[in-house]
C-alpha cells in the first residue's frame, strides 16, 4: 500500500493520529475549516508544523551565535540533502545537520505531548518520504500530500463547514508561517540581525540550485544559503493541485500569516 492508503486504513481503523499540517496548506485549504475537517474525518489533534519551524530557527540562530565563522547551508528541504550528498560531497559539511527540520522538530513534540499517537505529516512535499523513511525511521513519521487529503475527503465525504465547532488547532505558531516561501527561514529566523545581507543567499527553483551551491563552495564571505528545491518555495511543491500562479500562492501564505485571528488557542 502506498501512504494514502495506508491512512485511509488507519482512519478506517480509528488509529489514534495527530495531524501535522505544513504551512503551505493555505494554498489548498480553508485555515477557518480544515481543522474541523481533518477531526471529523478522525484524527484527534492537528498542529502546525509551524511550530516546529520556530525550534528550527532556534538552533539556526543558536549555531551562528557559538561560532562567528560557521558557515552553512540550510537544510529543512530533503531534495537539497540528497542533492548535496550525491553531487556535492564537499558541502555536506556545511549542511545543519544539528538543526532538525520543521517536520522533526514538530513531530519530537507530538510524541513528547501525544506520546500515545501517531504523527501524520500532511504537506507538498514527496521527498519528505525519503526524510521520514531514510533519515528518521524512529520517528516512524507516515508522510502524505494536500493532494492524497483531498481525496481521502472525497472518499469519506468529509466536507468543509464553517459550523465545526471543534476547529481549532491544538498547537500553533504564527511566525514562522513563512516558511514554505523562499527566504521564510531568512525572514523569521531573525538572521538579519546576526548577519549582512551580504553574508546571505536566498534561491529557489531546480534550475538554480547546483550554481548557487557552487557558488556558496567557492564565496569566501557567504555565511548562510538558504536553499529550497521547488520554484518559490515549498509553495509549488509537487503535492500542491492548484491553478494559482506562484505569486497568488505567496499571497495566500502571507496572508495567513498576516491573521493572527485564525485558530488562536
Amino acid at each position: 500500500m502506498n501512504e494514502s492508503q495506508i491512512l485511509s486504513e488507519l482512519l478506517k481503523k480509528g488509529e489514534p493520529m495527530v495531524a501535522m499540517l505544513a504551512p503551505s496548506f493555505p494554498i489548498i485549504f480553508n485555515p477557518e475549516t480544515i481543522v474541523g475537517q481533518l477531526k471529523r474525518a478522525g484524527f484527534q489533534q492537528v498542529i502546525e508544523i509551524s511550530v516546529g519551524a520556530k525550534h528550527t530557527n532556534e538552533m539556526v540562530i543558536a549555531t551562528l551565535k557559538k561560532d562567528d565563522t560557521t558557515r552553512f547551508i540550510t537544510s529543512p528541504c530533503p531534495n537539497i540533502v540528497r542533492i548535496i550528498r550525491t553531487k556535492f560531497p564537499e558541502a555536506i559539511k556545511y549542511l545543519t545537520s544539528n538543526v532538525d527540520s520543521p517536520m522533526v522538530a514538530t513531530t519530537r513534540q507530538v510524541i513528547e505531548k501525544f506520546p500515545d499517537k501517531r504523527p501524520i505529516f500532511i504537506g507538498p512535499c514527496l521527498v519528505k518520504r525519503l526524510e521520514a523513511s531514510e533519515d528518521h525511521p524512529e520517528l516512524n513519521i507516515l508522510c502524505v500530500t494536500y493532494k492524497d487529503l483531498q481525496q481521502i475527503f472525497i472518499d469519506l465525504k468529509i466536507e468543509a463547514k464553517a459550523t465545526d465547532k471543534n476547529n481549532t488547532f491544538d498547537l500553533i505558531e504564527k511566525t514562522t508561517r513563512l516558511y514554505p516561501v523562499s527566504g521564510g527561514l531568512a525572514q523569521s529566523s531573525g538572521v538579519r540581525d546576526l548577519l549582512s545581507e551580504d553574508d546571505i543567499e536566498v534561491v529557489s527553483g531546480r534550475k538554480n540550485i547546483e550554481e548557487a551551491i557552487k557558488r556558496f563552495l567557492n564565496s569566501d564571505h557567504l555565511r548562510l544559503l538558504d536553499i529550497l528545491f521547488c520554484e518559490g518555495g515549498c509553495i509549488s511543491g509537487p503535492g500542491i493541485v492548484s491553478p494559482l500562479t506562484i505569486e497568488e500562492r505567496r499571497k495566500k501564505v502571507i496572508d495567513y500569516w498576516n491573521k493572527s485571528e485564525f485558530n488562536q488557542n
